[in-house]
């Protein structure tokens, strides 16, 4: 049975991903910062929850002991928006900006480093969870647009330096989530997808195995 780590997996695309592996019949430890709706998921989807916060390297440690010395897929969900509402960067408080890139940036390439072995045994597959922040100017998303920004570079490199795994950024687009609806307090987000309509663009790059690279899940699922 294969075996998949999911970060952020409490809640909206982790939680969705989630759901979807272990409907595949695969072994899913799923982490998120909440251990209540952590644990909750887990319960009502059939995972395994390893709560904690994957900015804490005691934490990414007991993921990798849980883990064990093969593993199939990485999934680097987790992330922070940052300062809500969304400020300038001339003023956004440095120690935000400096913990949104420790969330989004340095505890992704952390975990996919202590993991690298484990991946490696089985040829597996790394997925960062990117966005259209990355290579837009949005006013007001320059906190978090240059940390994915920079977490689509690291992992290009990533997967320049280890070709045997399958790696890829992965847009999933606008998404029905809470981190979505914190960007834009007071608005009504309803018009945007669930997270379950992305999950199957991340299935098929998990069946195809395309080259290593930047994706947006709307490409993908347009040519389904």
């Amino acid at each position: 049975m294969p075996v998949a780590v999911v970060t952020g997996a409490s809640a909206g695309l982790g939680r969705a991903l989630a759901a979807a592996l272990v409907s595949r019949e695969w072994t899913v430890l799923g982490t998120g910062r909440n251990a209540g709706p952590l644990r909750a998921a887990a319960a009502d989807l059939g995972f395994t929850a390893v709560p904690g916060d994957v900015t804490d390297p005691a934490h990414r440690a007991r993921l990798a002991e849980a883990a064990g010395p093969s593993l199939d897929l990485l999934v680097n969900n987790a992330s922070t928006l940052g300062v809500s509402p969304l400020p300038p960067l001339a003023e956004y408080p440095p120690e935000e900006l400096e913990a949104v890139f420790r969330t989004n940036v340095f505890a992704p390439l952390a975990l996919a480093r202590l993991l690298l072995p484990a991946l490696t045994d089985t040829r597996g597959v790394l997925v960062n969870i990117s966005s259209d922040a990355a290579v837009e100017p949005y006013e007001g998303w320059g906190g978090y647009g240059s940390a994915k920004a920079a977490l689509d570079q690291v992992t290009a490199v990533f997967g320049a330096e280890n070709p045997q795994l399958s790696v890829y950024a992965v847009d999933p687009g606008d998404l029905r989530t809470a981190m979505h609806q914190a960007a834009f307090p007071g608005e009504d987000i309803s018009d945007r997808p669930l997270p379950e309509t992305a999950v199957p663009a991340f299935l098929r790059l998990l069946d195809e195995r395309p080259p290593n690279g930047r994706y947006r899940a709307a490409d993908l699922l347009e040519r389904s």
